[in-house]
């Protein structure tokens, strides 16, 4: 399971000296100025192509909304039939184990660039989101449930084709008390991923580079980022993740996230794309780590103590020297990594490492994906995470399936004790078990097709679990199940009552309240902005207030 191509330079590297945050108390924040270039290093450093594969597999098809048509059951409506999934999920099936140690990389990384703490960034968001009223109408919601809060994007990831929210965490995931740091500011994080998807063909050939003047910055695929939103000031501030390599200089270096890598000897195909993204459809923000769901391979984890800050000064014009006696330019949004001795991220100020991998270890099933399937037994896919903390706090991990384009199962969701997910990536040996899965309900219909698959996001809570189910440019439905004994093995049993929610609803995050004795909320996204074909689509996060989701159910 570990990554071969980088293991030849990981005993040459070591972690970087310095003090690091403990706990959950975030860091003091940037360099206070930065150090001054000393020796220019000599080698000039290769495009990005150069990078070894990265050893992960490639994404599944794209998990958008697949496309049902207009309409859909009434408000509340009891769909028919709804029984427990014909069999019991297997606990085998959802084993992860931990990739390659990334550690001595991420401290090439740590001591080439500034790091930047959570509440620096926080207090340097430089986005502000609209908050409740200014986020205008609230015809994207069905009246099922009433949407307690709304935070709407600034301009541009308002409507953005490029980038697509679909995950969700926060602080209340992140900690049991909710008191981070000494402020109010109770971060929600959400992931987008860049849904382009177009490929960087080999830089060498001159064909499509990605760097020519005429070239868009769209022309690279820059794979995930994370918006940081400030509850206090409202605001927001966008980190992008990164995969650290060593380049054939033998210098430390980084790319976005991508599925896979590879060099295509000429234009950019369907058929050769030399990056393919991940979805990040689901993510968990636990203690120190930031967990991101890879469809096709697990999770990949980052650690909020190694921000890295290309811009310390906050004067994009100036090009910031760097600890390695480089420079940094946060204003070349085509470029990425260490390029001819500068430091590049895609315009981004701030960039967040990956330090570890979590990836099944079951042999997938020999079924097509190729229309979203899903099947019974085998690995699963990491189409969404969430974290249930009323109980021994556990992650959730679950698929997003198609069963109209067939396939064994409409879904199947495991659960893992965050303990031994926290132990495999601190390096404690062996693989990490799932202690429960299940299958999803079956039965009940919705638009004359399965109601129980599409699902975009799941949570439990007090040992109930809740479901959204897309449905394309229309509500999407929230739906309960509780397990129960049937045929003597314990299974899903769907609850008949389904409620409307919001447009394109993805990921769900529960903030409990334990911090600022609020009610708790159900807090989720929709993703579509407005488009010919939804014009009265809009991004937005919002919540319900998570007694009245239980009391719409009827439990």
């Amino acid at each position: 399971m570990g990554l071969p191509s980088r293991s030849i330079h990981l005993a040459a590297c070591a972690l970087a000296a310095g003090a690091l945050l403990t706990g959950l108390v975030p860091a003091s924040g940037a360099l206070a100025a930065p150090v001054a270039p000393t020796v220019r290093a000599a080698a000039e450093d290769p495009p990005t192509e150069d990078m070894p594969d990265d050893g992960f597999d490639d994404e599944h098809e794209g998990e958008q909304d697949d496309l049902v048509g207009p309409g859909g059951t009434a408000s509340g409506q009891r769909a028919p039939g709804v029984r427990a999934a014909p069999v019991p999920g297997r606990a085998g099936d959802f084993r992860l184990a931990a990739g390659g140690d990334l550690s001595g990389l991420v401290g090439r990384l740590d001591a080439a660039l500034p790091k930047q703490g959570l509440t620096a960034l926080m207090e340097q968001a430089n986005r502000t989101a609209g908050w409740e009223a200014a986020c205008g109408n609230t015809s994207i919601y069905g009246p099922d449930l009433a949407v307690n809060h709304r935070v709407c994007w600034a301009g541009d990831d308002l409507a953005s084709t490029e980038w697509v929210p679909q995950a969700i965490t926060g602080v209340s995931d992140a900690q049991e008390d909710e008191d981070w740091g000494t402020s109010n500011a109770e971060p929600i994080a959400v992931a987008s991923y860049d849904a382009k998807n177009p490929g960087r063909s080999d830089q060498a050939s001159g064909s499509q580079n990605c760097v020519q003047p005429s070239a868009s910055d769209a022309c690279n695929e820059k794979g995930v980022r994370v918006s940081f939103f400030n509850q206090a000031t409202q605001k927001y501030r966008h980190v992008l993740l990164v995969w650290p390599y060593v380049n054939s200089k033998n210098n430390i270096s980084f790319d976005a996230l991508h599925a896979s890598e590879g060099t295509c000897t000429g234009t950019v195909t369907p058929s050769c794309k030399a990056q393919n993204g991940i979805h990040a459809g689901g993510m968990v923000w636990y203690g120190n780590y930031l967990y991101v769901a890879d469809t096709a391979n697990g999770m990949r984890v980052f650690d909020l103590r190694k921000i890295m800050d290309l811009n310390p000064d906050n004067d994009a014009d100036r090009n910031d020297p760097t600890p390695d006696g480089l420079e940094s330019d946060v204003k070349d949004k085509k470029r990425i990594g260490r390029q001819n001795n500068v430091w590049y991220s895609f315009g981004y100020r701030y960039v967040m490492p990956q330090v570890a991998t979590l990836k099944f270890t079951t042999a997938k099933n020999g079924g097509t994906t190729a229309g979203n399937q899903c099947y019974a037994t085998g690995r699963p896919k990491a189409s969404f995470l969430s974290l249930d903390r009323t109980g021994a706090d556990h992650l959730i991990l679950g698929e997003y399936c198609n069963k109209n384009n067939g396939g064994t199962s409409n879904g199947r969701v495991g659960t893992y004790p965050m303990s031994a997910i926290t132990a495999a990536v601190e390096g404690a040996p062996g693989t990490v078990a799932a202690d429960s899965a299940f299958g999803l309900p079956t039965g009940g219909t919705f638009n004359n097709e399965t109601l129980w698959h599409k699902i975009q996001g799941a949570l439990r809570y007090e040992g109930t679990w809740y479901f959204h189910r897309s449905n394309a440019y229309s509500n999407g439905r929230l739906l309960q199940a509780t397990p129960g004994t049937v045929d003597g093995t314990t299974q899903l049993v769907g609850n008949t009552t389904i409620l409307q929610s919001s447009y394109g609803p993805e990921d769900l995050y529960l903030a409990h309240g334990r911090g600022d004795g609020f009610a708790p909320q159900l807090w989720s996204l929709s993703e579509h902005a407005p488009s010919a074909s939804c014009p009265g689509c809009k991004r937005e996060l919002y919540s319900y207030n998570m007694s009245e989701v239980i009391g719409d159910f009827g439990s």
